[in-house]
């Protein structure tokens, strides 16, 4: 009867150790469970912008860009794009002109069959192709870009935040800002200690409107410190329409001239426009205070990293 008890105590014993094994390595199988699905989480990451919401797994192989601010913020990333509209490049973008890069066709005309066959797995898009926004998300996840004239610096950091996030550039990113911003406020410190009163023009084939804060390119007087000449200039797109007159009865110190004519191949140049007998009364012609800014920088492929530092050099001129 001993004997037996003694075989039952250890048959117990055993029993709930096997019992404890089994509970340990079923923990430890849900654990793992738990980390692989973490660890497939954190491939994705999902996107909130005007036309909705897109998941997307990270590092996306072939990227398609309709902005050339993202283009050149993704050129700044060092991340490797497939295809963009050709028809125009920047300058400081020229690689991106190269055979080996796909052409989707124009800003405002894209080639739908050529983006369809490159099959790829995430599309940039911003304003000229909004309203295409349901064409190109049939083909691949699509972003929509834009920039908040008036908050344009926090706008700017978003959006290239949104493209170091989805391809692991954070640090990169961030000493890329560091540098930009830096510069940015040398550029403020000095305009914003000058008396000196600035006016934006954009010339179009014979015509000039002007911008004021808070405007497309209010951000010379917002972000840069430039004192505007008029304040109560109309908040638009498209600037606000403006004869010679108003110019010479402002009479500002610095004109800013963006030459819209010379970005899209139009015939007649800004200067031929904006250098006549009545703006050469102005303080800003006699003083040699007109600057020609980047045309295809400014009207089309600005909002990008370098581009943004190229335009703070170029405003940084009129302090000189």
């Amino acid at each position: 009867m001993k004997k037996l008890g003694l075989f039952s105590l250890i048959f117990t014993m055993l029993f709930l150790l096997a019992a404890c094994g089994s509970k340990e390595e079923v923990s430890t199988t849900t654990n793992a469970s738990t980390e692989d699905k973490t660890e497939e989480e954190s491939k994705e990451v999902t996107f909130t912008h005007e036309y909705g919401e897109v998941t997307l797994e990270k590092n996306p192989e072939k990227v398609v860009v309709f902005d050339f601010g993202i283009l050149d913020a993704l050129d700044a990333l060092g991340v490797e794009v497939a295809g963009l509209p050709q028809a125009i490049v920047p300058e400081s973008l020229e690689k991106y002109k190269g055979s080996e890069y796909t052409n989707v066709g124009s800003l405002k005309e894209p080639d739908f069959e050529a983006i369809h066959e490159l099959q790829p797995d995430v599309i940039f898009i911003s304003g000229r192709q909004a309203e295409l926004y349901d064409q190109f998300a049939e083909i691949a996840p699509t972003i929509f870009v834009d920039v908040d004239y008036a908050n344009y610096i926090s706008s700017l950091e978003e959006n290239f935040n949104l493209v170091a996030e989805l391809f692991g550039k954070e640090d990169v990113l961030k000493s890329k800002m560091e540098e930009l911003q830096a510069s940015i406020d040398q550029v403020n410190k000095e305009a914003s200690a000058s008396e000196s009163k600035a006016l934006i023009l954009l010339a179009n084939e014979g015509k000039v409107s002007a911008y004021g804060p808070g405007s497309r390119y209010g951000f010379v007087h917002d972000v840069f410190g430039f004192k505007a000449v008029d304040e109560n200039l109309e908040v638009s797109q498209h600037g606000q329409s403006i004869t010679f007159e108003y110019i010479l009865e402002k009479n500002p110190d610095i004109i800013f001239v963006i030459d819209r004519s010379a970005a899209v191949g139009g015939e007649v140049g800004a200067k031929e426009t904006i250098e006549n007998e009545l703006v050469k009364k102005t303080n800003a012609y006699k003083n040699g205070k007109i600057i020609y800014l980047d045309a295809v920088n400014w009207y089309i492929a600005g909002n990008g990293i370098a581009s943004t530092q190229a335009m703070t050099e170029e405003v940084k001129a009129a302090l000189e």
